[in-house]
């Protein structure tokens, strides 16, 4: 089974929760037996081929971008050109180019979307865009979407209930790396034996500018981990707020965000805006048994946070609620670690790698197997003979 992966940005030029999913899903496949390739675009001049955890990573030239909308010539003609060796085309939505490539491409693979966000925030341009979303979404033969809340949140997947399924993202643990001593105690001495921590992207929809209203006043440790684009604004507020126990380290390599992971008294998770689909760093902190601060957003958020039993959700941009839940669980180790436990088995149970990827590979399978079927009845039909019955 060979599965081409379409998506705008992967290792090792980005690293976000799409790309840690798409790692995931291809370690996890290649183990049962898949042969996965990324095709994604890269700003990188040497754009060889890389072989990256079992997989093949190929690039082709960013040339250009309009509202955070990746755009490529070269990719048209190298999807084109995978597509034909692959037995199953996986495309990552939201990518408006790539719904557009899919069309100029020719793909005639059987094809999955992996749907992981509506499009929540271009409002102007989305209304240029529908219609090549709808009709992008009419040709592929099957929607994934990454849990239950969200396939019932969207509109959009409201029209394609009869080819939506839900498989949830997963992780494997062995894939991260084990942390030494030393490291551990760099950063115990750096950040204190307790504190608050939040990694990933710094976007617009991660509410990280309700979680530094919500600490003012507080005097509790929090490590924000990552860049982006909202970095200078953020640094910004928690100076005018004099927030003195609000550390950015800025970007970490695996090592490092591990130990972190390892040494925090919870995930403060904030994102208020449905972009945010699921929440990888929010499963990251799962999968390391430690309790959550989420909110309630209609997304795979809550799913992974059950409300009472893994950690605590509360209302979005309520800096006053997410102030109050904080104290809760500074205040109450014991309830921290009664639900740090259960989020660590609630990971085990649904949410570990050899899932998601046992749940794609039959999809894979029942895919091709449709379309084989469907090949022999046109071969049947166009011959003459009457079908066996």
């Amino acid at each position: 089974m060979r599965v081409l992966h379409f998506y705008k940005t992967y290792y090792p030029d980005s690293v976000g929760g799409i790309e840690q999913v798409i790692r995931q899903l291809c370690v996890g496949t290649t183990r049962l037996g898949v042969t996965n390739t990324v095709l994604s675009l890269s700003r990188q001049k040497d754009l060889a081929p890389i072989a990256f955890d079992g997989h093949t990573v190929v690039r082709a030239p960013l040339n250009f971008e309009i509202a955070s909308n990746a755009c490529s010539w070269q990719a048209l003609g190298a999807l084109a050109r995978m597509a034909e060796q692959a037995d199953v085309v996986h495309y990552h939505f939201p990518w408006p180019f790539m719904d557009l490539a899919h069309f100029v491409a020719r793909v005639n693979k059987p094809t999955v979307v992996s749907y992981h966000s509506d499009i929540v925030r271009q409002k102007r341009w989305l209304r240029l865009y529908q219609p090549l979303k709808f009709r992008f979404l009419d040709s592929v033969d099957a929607i994934v979407a990454a849990s239950p809340n969200y396939l019932a949140s969207s509109g959009v997947l409201a029209r394609y209930r009869d080819k939506t399924r839900v498989i949830t993202y997963g992780l494997d643990k062995a894939t991260y790396p084990n942390v030494d001593p030393c490291r551990l105690a760099h950063w115990r001495a750096k950040v204190g034996p307790k504190f608050f921590l939040f990694v990933g992207v710094l976007r617009y929809y991660k509410g990280l500018h309700i979680l530094l209203e919500a600490a003012k006043g507080l005097d509790y440790p929090i490590v924000i981990v990552g860049t982006g684009p909202e970095e200078a604004a953020l640094k910004e507020q928690a100076a005018r707020l004099g927030l003195k126990h609000v550390l950015f380290t800025g970007a970490l390599d695996e090592p490092d965000k591990a130990a972190l992971l390892t040494l925090c008294h919870a995930l403060a998770f904030p994102s208020h805006l449905r972009s945010e689909a699921f929440g990888i760093s929010l499963l990251e902190g799962a999968m390391y048994g430690k309790p959550m601060i989420s909110c309630e957003i209609g997304t795979g958020t809550t799913y992974i946070n059950r409300a009472g039993e893994t950690g605590l959700v509360v209302p979005p941009s309520d800096p006053a609620a997410l102030r109050e839940a904080m104290q809760q669980l500074w205040n109450d180790p014991e309830l921290a670690r009664r639900m740090g436990v259960r989020a660590e088995q609630r990971y085990h149970e649904l949410f570990t790698s050899e899932l998601m990827a046992a749940g794609y590979a039959d999809l894979y399978k029942e895919l091709v197997a449709r379309r084989a079927t469907a090949t022999a009845g046109e071969s049947v039909k166009l011959a003459g003979v009457p079908p066996a019955r």
